[in-house]
């Protein structure tokens, strides 16, 4: 088992990674200011669960691959590129009237949920930084290295899921008040859609 010094010092430095804003902060925010807090929650969910992925990938080597192949890398950097631009078009695109609508028209937290595990498991970065990231708080003599990976992805995972619980509910109060005045919800879609497109062209031009 991880000892308890190891395993506070690796909340300690997850803690002050989750909270920096970034592309999974920015997804949650721009659900949670359009669509309201539960699908902004929901969205955060997603992105656990494909944070929980990519610790199984890691755990048994898939990201060791994707590491390894820079064809592999590239392949899955622009599908999860164009997934994003895809759905930051089509927020663009979405007519005026829909933005000023029930909430439930626009998004559901199911449709939520499989964004945010899309968009978080084809992003071959995070891939890389849990093989890059992970092995460094694993020591042999705490036990079974899987078992070690295992419990600080999750660990991971599941402190990512409270930063993105505050920026849901922080954000989905936002969006409520800004659903009150109709020449800023007017342009939410497209701010938003220009958050994904921007998101998706930030990956597409990552680097190994």
């Amino acid at each position: 088992m991880i000892d308890h010094g190891t395993l506070l010092t690796y909340c300690a430095i997850v803690l002050g990674f989750v909270f920096i804003p970034g592309p999974a902060t920015l997804l949650t925010v721009a659900r949670a200011t359009t669509s309201g807090t539960r699908v902004g929650l929901a969205t955060g969910a997603g992105i656990t669960a494909g944070d929980v992925i990519h610790t199984a990938f890691a755990v048994v080597g898939i990201s060791a691959i994707i590491a390894a192949s820079a064809t592999l890398f590239t392949v899955i950097k622009f599908v999860g590129a164009g997934y994003l631009v895809y759905m930051g078009t089509k927020a663009i695109l979405t007519k005026d009237a829909s933005l000023l609508g029930p909430i439930e028209r626009r998004l559901t937290a199911s449709q939520a949920f499989q964004h945010g595990v899309l968009a978080e498991v084809l992003n071959p970065k995070t891939a890389l930084f849990f093989l890059a990231f992970l092995p460094q708080f694993v020591r042999p003599e705490n036990g079974a290295v899987f078992l070690q990976l295992s419990i600080l992805g999750v660990l991971f995972a599941l402190i990512g899921f409270l930063s993105t619980i505050v920026f849901a509910c922080s954000a989905g109060s936002l969006g409520r008040l800004l659903r009150r005045h109709p020449a800023v919800a007017k342009w939410q879609g497209k701010v938003v859609g220009g958050i994904y497109c921007a998101l998706g062209v930030r990956l597409a031009l990552q680097q190994r």
